[in-house]
């Protein structure tokens, strides 16, 4: 059999051939205790079907959808390969196709018309800002820190505190910092998630250009998600941070302390963006140590092991249908094993899906869901 170029080149792109069967991904992978999703399988298969021009027949599982992007596939590959990659191009051609579910359909749409997904008026991006002296960027003036806001955390009224509490820390920490204003958009990290990878494209390309108009030492973000999606970007010549690695090096220089206490039992959840996809496990707790009265205990899955909230790789536009509890109702029980207060969190997604899951399972009256800058905000 004579493979087709456009075969060969979905091979070489995606590395199935290094893929040895050993199936430690699909071991591994937090959603396959509740959904059919079998990752090994599905590297396998899209081999098979690249060679047999079968990648759209194979595009019509359902399964593709269940897939959370938390990266756990790529940690435990022995072979250094990212299995996810193989879901994500199957989404592809199921996206080029126009079969997707509106919800994904709309989110896709709200990012080109509005630079978000979640069908907000690009207008107000930056609503949240009111009744803050907030310093933006001048175009060609170059700053220190550039800050970069998620979308949820723009948007989202329970989210926006992040934006606000970051605000106040910095101007206590006297740090030479902007923030974009209104020109700012998606990062396209669930964009590319949810298979367009074309739109993908123009985004990056878009955000590049205008990073290029703010210049900035470097640029920090407030979401994983956004970290993820902007060390993808090619042609972005700033390094890009997590916000907690910022703070954290401020607590080291001296440049940032606490006035208050938090005398609360916390326990922290690792965000997969944050922690699998970049790495970042020891900052957001050397930030959490710093709050004077906390109480800081860990999940017995943890850092590399922690488990799967499902909120990234576009969850949040397509549901999974299952009899299973949802890994963050699982999450919140563990929570209350520890006689943990809070689950305190650094990323917008797992901030919303752990507390949906808390109140499902009856703990709201108990137990918070906080973001580490809410914290923050009540020591400052």
């Amino acid at each position: 059999m004579k493979m087709s170029v456009e075969n060969q080149s979905i091979i070489e792109k995606l590395d199935l051939l290094g893929c040895i069967q050993c199936g430690r991904c699909t071991g591994g992978c937090p959603v396959t205790v509740r959904t059919n999703l079998n990752v090994r399988r599905f590297v396998y298969d899209a081999y098979q079907a690249s060679l047999e021009d079968l990648m759209e027949e194979l595009a019509q599982y359902s399964e593709i959808w269940d897939c959370t992007g938390c990266h756990t596939c790529a940690v435990r590959c022995p072979k250094g390969l990212k299995p996810v990659e193989v879901l994500y191009s199957l989404r592809n051609q199921i996206v080029e196709s126009g079969k997707v579910e509106p919800t994904v359909r709309d989110a896709l749409e709200s990012v080109f018309l509005e630079g978000n997904p979640w069908g907000k008026p690009k207008a107000t991006r930056f609503d949240w800002m009111e009744g803050l002296e907030v310093k933006t960027a001048e175009e060609g003036q170059e700053v220190e820190y550039l800050f970069y806001v998620c979308c949820s955390v723009a948007y989202d009224p329970k989210l926006q505190v992040v934006a606000q509490n970051m605000v106040k820390i910095l101007e206590k920490a006297g740090v030479d910092y902007a923030f974009l204003g209104e020109e700012e958009s998606c990062c396209g990290s669930e964009v590319q998630a949810l298979g367009e990878e074309e739109l993908f494209m123009e985004v990056q390309e878009e955000n590049v250009e205008l990073f290029s108009s703010y210049p900035a030492k470097k640029i920090v973000t407030l979401s994983p998600h956004c970290l993820s999606a902007l060390k993808k970007y090619e042609g972005l010549e700033a390094e890009v941070i997590h916000y907690t690695q910022l703070l954290a090096e401020l607590i080291d220089e001296g440049k940032l302390s606490w006035e208050g206490e938090f005398p609360k039992k916390v326990v922290y959840h690792d965000p997969c963006y944050l922690g699998k996809q970049n790495e970042v496990y020891d900052e957001p707790r050397q930030v959490l140590k710093s709050v004077p009265g906390i109480e800081l205990t860990e999940f017995d899955r943890s850092r590399e092991r922690s488990l799967c909230c499902e909120g990234g790789g576009g969850k949040m536009w397509v549901e999974t249908e299952s009899q299973q509890e949802r890994l963050a109702e699982t999450r919140a029980r563990n929570a209350k094993e520890l006689e943990a207060q809070v689950i305190v969190c650094a990323c917008p997604f797992c901030i919303l899906t752990l507390d949906d899951a808390v109140k499902a399972v009856g703990y709201e009256e108990e137990m918070e869901v906080m973001e580490i800058t809410e914290i923050l905000g009540k020591v400052l």
